[in-house]
């Protein structure tokens, strides 16, 4: 058996590795376990994604190190509109000049480069990587897991980091509300001739939500932005059978002719829009993370955020108990993670799936009783200050890491 770290970290992914480099800083040592292969994940074209990073987050990366490496790669978020199918009535949310950004836009490689750049050179997280987690146990004295290659690792505490279908999760026993939206979310990133001024663009149609995400112009000075467009499953096949210019055409009609000619600059991908959210979070010897705990739709962007709160908050929680002596599963530190992202968790779930099915439902009715809401949020300013703080993150009592 290999020697004993403090966590054994499922799940080497954007969630999982931020967590691993967060609790190194605080002195708290990992073996962070993932099948993949680290180049396989950071090879050009295997994910098209890009996240929006809130300001929060953004401060969460800042203090583990890693704003140097990531700041000429993020697109500044200064403006968000929202319309129901660029009918009258939208919403800008936009802070005033001194207050900084609404977050920041980075492609998903980018962030795993830096990610795994920085897991590289600690000492604190030994990485197994091209290797499964084929047995896991957990007691009253600790945690181990067996890995493919007949290894053995042992940690005090676990944590599933592993996404939608963790196993960790399943073996303890957890049960999650979940159900399928029967939609995918069609992303890639296009280039276009008008600027984006740094704005993005939620524009709500019965058929799903057309997201428009500002990214930074190409090296030749092409303007850029990321997609996200969801369909019904059953026209997902037929979307990305398309040819590039009939694509495209059905683009720039969502889009209003906004952006000018369009040209695509990043292969389509497609992928399944669920929910789900683990009725507990932790059980014995095991907290869990991002994904494995909450599923939530894209909707507006906050399902990465919404993990890296977990990680700062899990790491808060350790790091405190252990200046206390108590080792890191210790129960009581296990119920105040669990009273702490429980609340915070469900209720931005919450939210996402209410927009998701209230924009949803057609007809000409509905659209106009959106419209007259949005209006109404559009003249309050309070309201408005209450949504952008939700979306950067500022909300609530945040673990110090996630404050600047």
């Amino acid at each position: 058996m290999t020697p004993k770290r403090d966590l054994i970290i499922l799940g080497g992914g954007l969630v999982g590795m931020t967590l691993a480099l967060a609790a190194a800083r605080t002195g708290i040592t990992s073996h962070v376990i993932d099948p993949a292969d680290p180049a396989d994940l950071t090879a050009d074209g295997f994910d098209g994604r890009a996240s929006a990073i809130s300001t929060a987050s953004w401060n969460l990366f800042g203090n583990i190190g890693l704003a140097k490496t990531l700041e000429p790669l993020g697109c500044p978020i200064d403006a968000i509109a929202v319309t129901d199918g660029l009918r009258p009535g939208r919403i800008d949310f936009r802070p005033e000049p001194d207050e900084g950004s609404l977050g920041r836009m980075f492609a998903n490689r980018d962030l795993r480069l830096a990610l795994f750049a920085a897991a590289r050179q600690e000492p604190a997280i030994a990485w197994h990587t091209g290797v499964k987690a084929v047995a896991r146990t957990r007691g009253a004295h600790g945690a181990s897991v067996t890995l493919g290659d007949g290894r053995e690792l042992a940690g005090a505490l676990m944590v599933a980091a592993e996404g939608r279908n963790s196993p960790a999760r399943e073996e303890a026993g957890i049960a999650s509300a979940r159900w399928d939206y029967r939609h995918r979310a069609i992303v890639t990133a296009l280039t276009h001739e008008q600027r984006h001024d740094n704005v993005a663009w939620e524009i709500f149609y019965p058929a799903g939500p057309f997201a428009l995400l500002p990214l930074l112009d190409t090296s030749d000075g092409r303007h850029r932005s990321a997609l996200v467009w969801t369909v019904a499953e059953k026209d997902a096949g037929g979307m990305l059978a398309l040819s590039e210019r009939a694509f495209l055409a059905e683009a720039q009609e969502r889009m209003g002719g906004m952006f000018g000619t369009l040209a695509l600059a990043a292969p389509r991908m497609a992928y399944p829009l669920t929910f789900h959210h683990a009725g507990k979070i932790t059980a014995e010897r095991l907290a869990m993370v991002g994904d494995a705990a909450h599923g939530i739709h894209p909707i507006a962007g906050q399902g990465l955020n919404l993990g890296l709160r977990d990680a700062a908050a899990l790491v808060e929680v350790l790091s405190e108990g252990m200046r206390l002596g108590l080792e890191p599963g210790d129960a009581q530190l296990l119920a105040r993670y669990e009273r702490w992202r429980s609340l915070d968790a469900f209720s931005v779930a919450a939210v996402t799936d209410g927009i998701t099915r209230l924009f949803g439902i057609p007809g000409r009715l509905p659209s106009a009783a959106r419209r007259l809401g949005m209006g109404a949020v559009q003249r309050l300013p309070a309201l408005k200050r209450f949504f952008m703080d939700e979306a950067r993150g500022v909300s609530g009592r945040l673990p110090a890491l996630l404050r600047g």
